[in-house]
């Protein structure tokens, strides 16, 4: 296990002289630095938190805190849920969520180089003003995309666009030992030794600091037509999901939700917009399907035959959101799971599996067994077009340490089913510190023994977001 050394006040005075009064110590430390979006993992302040605006401020630094074996961790807009930005080593927090410039588009060759600072929401609006999209959407618009490509950010439109690492072609990194490398570069293929772009892509910040970023983007589509689709069941809903994708109607979203987490969310934002019931029938699940394209008459027969392939399939009606209003309020519904259950519960933990689209049901059927026993509320819905699930564990009346023992329990049974059935740990949301111990039982020590020599060679003194992915402190 690596030593650290602590920040002392002449290494600060070096900081200050790289990046001056964007160096806070003590109580000038933003609070929110101590945690990310999930602070059951555990929570910390760094000692020293700067706000970095360059590549050479980077390089500057982290040359600094290599010398000196002093523990660094990167932070965006701190919307993980892993823990993964969390300093649990102390030592220096680099945050560059002020590198924020969009700074080139290059349309000829499709791609937008920016900052890792800059937020998805941003990228994506920016984009669609010229006519192009960059189609990775996770549920949180207000990520950093640097943040987004640490962790391989799936989200909606993963089904037919694919997810972040699809749409980076190039990288500025500066390592561990502040050296200042490029990753890939502006081609839509290369065969080229190993492929270092792709390594850094999901690494949670534990080998390298990304400080420029070059994305591809795409001709955004013309016309967009979203079907809410409500089902009797689970078992009827999931077991549509292939019948559409065999099809070739190509969504560019596909999701599932169960009743309570709709109830929840509708609750939550104070509007209702999915069914409740359908001919004195209660809905227990829904699809949300989204299909888009370059002209709204190729849409027509897309949406006639999806229609009847899930009526066909078992569903109760086919609803068509096919103003920019409808559309928005029912994927705003599905957008606010997340917020809607932070606003209504007090103590919560989650998981992002990914199991083949054939075992949803079968796991989803599983995981509710795990509720009654447990003694907290089972939330779930996900990407229902690649097997992405989205599990929350959420209690109001449970003590912190008898809560998080319940979860263990339950998550190591959950993490268990999701590897029988051929899946793995995370579809999205990464290992973080929160995630080691069931990325290691899932894949086993030769795998996590190839990581960790991954790690070494990238940072040799372990600085780097320590006790996250492979490395356990």
């Amino acid at each position: 296990m690596a030593q650290y050394n602590s920040v002392t006040p002449e290494l600060i005075e070096k900081f200050k002289a790289i990046a001056g009064s964007r160096v806070a110590t003590g109580e000038d430390i933003n609070p929110d630095f101590a945690r990310d979006e999930m602070p059951i993992y555990g929570t910390r302040l760094p000692d020293v938190s700067i706000d970095v605006m360059s590549t050479e401020e980077v390089s500057a630094i982290m040359k600094i805190c290599n010398e000196n074996k002093i523990p660094v961790t990167v932070r965006g807009a701190g919307t993980g849920l892993v823990g993964a930005c969390v300093p649990i080593a102390g030592g220096v927090l680099l945050n560059t969520a002020k590198m924020k410039k969009i700074l080139s588009y290059d349309l000829e060759n499709f791609v937008v180089t920016v900052q890792p600072g800059v937020l998805l929401n941003e990228l994506a609006e920016d984009s669609l003003k010229k006519g192009y999209m960059y189609p990775p959407d996770p549920g949180e618009k207000f990520a950093c995309l640097g943040g987004n490509v640490s962790t391989n950010a799936g989200g909606m439109r993963a089904v037919k666009y694919g997810a972040t690492r699809d749409y980076v072609r190039a990288m500025t990194v500066v390592l561990p030992t502040g050296e200042i490398v490029k990753f890939g570069a502006t081609v839509s293929k290369t065969s080229s030794g190993y492929s270092l772009l792709n390594l850094m892509i999901g690494s949670e910040g534990t080998l390298g600091v990304i400080t420029e970023l070059t994305l591809k983007l795409i001709p955004a589509p013309v016309a967009t037509v979203s079907l809410v689709i409500p089902f009797a069941d689970l078992d009827t809903c999931i077991a549509t999901v292939p019948k559409i994708l065999q099809n070739h109607l190509k969504p560019q979203a596909l999701e599932f939700m169960e009743r309570k987490i709709v109830i929840s969310s509708e609750e939550f934002l104070g509007k209702a917009v999915f069914p409740r019931s359908f001919n004195g029938e209660d809905v227990g699940a829904y699809i949300l399907c989204t299909f888009d394209s370059d002209n709204r008459d190729e849409l027509d027969p897309i949406i006639e035959k999806a229609a009847d392939i899930v009526l066909e399939a078992g569903a109760m009606d086919v609803l068509v959101a096919d103003t920019p209003d409808k559309i928005r309020d029912a994927w705003a519904a599905r957008s606010s799971f997340l917020e809607g259950i932070e606003e209504q519960t007090k103590l919560l933990d989650e998981c992002d599996v990914v199991v083949p689209v054939t075992e949803i049901a079968n796991f989803l059927h599983y995981v509710n067994t795990l509720e009654a026993e447990s003694g907290f509320k089972v939330q779930s819905f996900g990407h229902a077009g690649d097997g992405n699930l989205h599990i929350y564990t959420c209690s109001n009346d449970m003590e912190l340490d008898v809560f998080k023992a319940h979860v263990a329990t339950f998550m190591e049974k959950v993490y268990a089913k999701a590897t029988e059935l051929g899946g793995q740990i995370s579809g999205e949301h990464g290992i973080g510190m929160g995630k080691i111990d069931y990325l290691s039982k899932s894949l086993g020590p030769v795998n996590m023994r190839l990581m960790e020599g991954v790690k070494n060679v990238f940072d040799p003194n372990m600085i780097l977001n320590p006790g996250k992915v492979c490395y356990k402190m």
